[in-house]
């Protein structure tokens, strides 16, 4: 046996062996080469390993920031990460106690953190440019303020497009006295949208081409598909396309980017990645539920499991059962369920535009999982995203366009009266520095409707609803067709009356404009770089009424003051509080402010590359509209 080993192993190769064997030796020591550089490293983290942290504690907290590669839906991306990890850890507080948390920027370039929701003096609010110069690279910042509240909140980076790169975590502030909602344990589930490539890189590309991300659109391609989703014969989808054409719109402008860069994030995992959140047959669930996206809406069900939703951006609200609900950008909603037996169920996040989703499990163990479903056709706008009301019909608008040239006659022929203005005038400065009539205005049966008027925001603007009104049931485009129970905005009451629900005395329109061909987005038709600031007077009780002139929805978000939000309660005090607004297309949303925050504050649309491009404001809360600031240090 020795000797035939031997044998073989001198034997003679053959020419075809000597090639083979020749090819292998060299193609393995040209492997190296070919391996990507993160591979030949030690193994990359992974994404969504948060921990926890509690601000209010003796000696306070330390958060760090530095870029680190991280395996994102298992890949390699460079993220910005807290702590080592995106998102950053769930920092608890209690109520009544003073927050303390050092910041430690290890970036080679300035960074922040705002504290989404949070009330605080505006030097701690974290805005660079507006309440404080932001933290060099290298230095450390103090955020020090009292904890005047308690609920889900978030915080965020406000430099840049930094939270693009995963600079985000949940805040859950504990209540002081005892918590009206009864749960058995709870979850933090935040949602995000990533992409590997370069932020900068994305709104260059956003400006260069329109609707870049967006290969959704109908085309004669897919011309079959769209008769058989809207039951139109081929002259109706016909038409239909040549109408929007000529107004330069797009029916699937729903989202700016899509899954065709994003890879949709639950607790900074993909779906495939599969979150596992544990609970036991009859316990009662609290999820503590954050849209940290930079620009996805994300409309969220558990199927087979109702939710009763307690709690949004923080405040408590009277519990309203429901099946799905649409969070916007940089809104927090708080719900409660109950798993009725030991098998798993899918908490599932669809984007708006159905181009992509986020998933995680709801069961007893790990391993265990849910069927996900089917993803739904994407949605269509539709006329009443362009104001075209008819007859008050809002929403019947999603047939057939008819006489376009007919139903413009029809829309500048209806007058004020007849549709339910009530005589109410908006004279205030679009630029919130006219002085105040100093009469109480209404505070229920508010207007319904309001026409667009003459058209002064110029070239920044290049869509305009005929008319704007209240959309407060409408759940949104692509919601309210499964049979399920969809949550709306009209539906949203206060658990508890808030201290100050005195009427506004003053007001002013605000809206919100667009030009999607240059990517350009501002108020009343103007970048923040063109505008003044936005005066509020301090202890005024101020209405801000929202027109959104564009095809697109808005997450709007005032820094520092809380907006009460009309939601069509019978009683004013029952209006939800917020900080964060969705303004749907061609909606009229109206919030009332108290305004008891001295400083400069940010007030800008919470989509990332929105904000960037221009929608944002400065407020400043002076002592009198003729006066200077107040000096927030006496």
């Amino acid at each position: 046996m020795k000797d035939d080993v031997k044998y073989s192993a001198m034997k003679p190769l053959s020419r075809r062996e000597f090639l083979c064997t020749t090819c292998l030796v060299s193609t393995g020591a040209l492997l190296p080469a070919f391996r990507p550089a993160w591979a030949a490293q030690p193994a990359i983290e992974s994404a969504g390993e948060p921990g926890e942290l509690n601000a209010t504690d003796p000696g306070g907290i330390d958060l760090y920031l530095e870029h680190k590669h991280l395996m994102v839906g298992g890949k390699p991306g460079r993220a910005i990460a807290i702590n080592g990890s995106i998102p950053g850890p769930v920092i608890r507080m209690q109520e009544g106690k003073e927050a303390l948390i050092r910041v430690h920027n290890r970036l080679n370039e300035s960074s922040s953190i705002h504290w989404h929701g949070i009330l605080l003096p505006f030097n701690m609010d974290g805005v660079p440019g507006i309440s404080f110069p932001g933290i060099p690279a290298g230095e450390t910042f103090t955020y020090r303020y009292p904890v005047r509240q308690n609920g889900t909140y978030w915080y965020h980076s406000h430099t840049g497009l930094q939270e693009q790169l995963g600079h985000y975590g949940q805040i859950i502030v504990e209540p002081a006295a005892a918590d009206p909602v009864a749960y058995d344990l709870e979850h933090s589930i935040v949602l995000s949208d990533w992409t590997f490539e370069n932020p900068p890189s994305v709104l260059r590309k956003l400006k260069t081409m329109e609707g870049y991300y967006n290969f959704q659109r109908p085309t004669l391609a897919n011309i079959d598909d769209q008769m058989e989703a809207s039951g139109m014969s081929l002259s109706e989808v016909l038409e239909k396309r040549l109408t929007w054409d000529r107004m330069r719109m797009d029916p699937t402008d729903i989202a700016d980017i899509t899954g065709a860069t994003y890879t949709y994030l639950m607790n900074g995992k993909a779906a495939h990645e599969n979150p596992t959140f544990i609970a036991e047959p009859g316990q009662r669930v609290r999820l503590r539920i954050v849209n940290a996206s930079t620009m996805t809406f994300f409309d969220v069900r558990i199927p087979g499991l109702p939710m009763t939703v307690v709690q949004t951006d923080g405040q408590n609200i009277k519990p309203v059962e429901t099946d799905e609900f649409r969070i916007g950008v940089a809104e927090t909603y708080d719900v409660i369920v109950t798993l009725p037996d030991s098998r798993a169920y899918t908490l599932f996040a669809e984007t708006m535009d159905r181009s992509g989703y986020a998933r995680g499990t709801l069961a007893p163990s790990r391993g265990m999982s849910a069927e996900v479903p089917e993803q739904r056709r994407r949605p269509m706008l539709t006329m009443a995203d362009m104001g075209m009301m008819m007859h008050g019909d809002m929403e019947g608008m999603d047939g057939g366009m008819g006489d376009m040239d007919g139903m413009d006659s029809e829309m500048k022929g209806m007058d004020h009266e007849s549709m339910g203005h009530k005589g109410m005038q908006y004279d205030m400065p679009q630029n919130a520095s006219g002085d105040g009539q100093g009469l109480e205005l209404p505070t229920s049966e508010l207007m319904q409707s309001i026409q667009h008027g003459p058209d002064q925001h110029g070239p920044a603007s290049i869509t305009m609803a005929q008319s704007a009104y209240r959309r407060l049931d409408y759940p949104g485009a692509g919601l309210g067709d499964d049979g399920w129970r969809v949550l709306t905005y009209g539906q949203l009451r206060t658990l508890e009356e808030h201290h100050d629900r005195r009427p506004p005395t003053r007001q002013f329109d605000l809206h919100l404009t667009g030009n999607m061909h240059k990517y350009v987005w501002g108020f009343d038709g103007k970048k923040w770089s063109q505008s003044n600031m936005i005066r509020f007077q301090y202890g005024e009780r101020l209405r801000i009424n929202m027109i959104n002139d564009t095809m697109m929805s808005h997450p709007i978000h005032l820094h520092g003051m809380w907006m009460d939000l009309y939601a069509g309660a019978e009683d004013y005090g029952d209006n939800p509080r917020k900080h964060t607004v969705i303004v749907q297309p061609a909606e009229l949303l109206t919030v009332d402010i108290s305004v008891d925050a001295p400083g400069q504050w940010a007030f800008h649309c919470h989509l990332l590359y929105h904000m960037e491009a221009g929608m944002f404001r400065t407020v400043a809360v002076v002592r009198s509209l003729e006066g200077g600031p107040i000096n927030v240090k006496s």
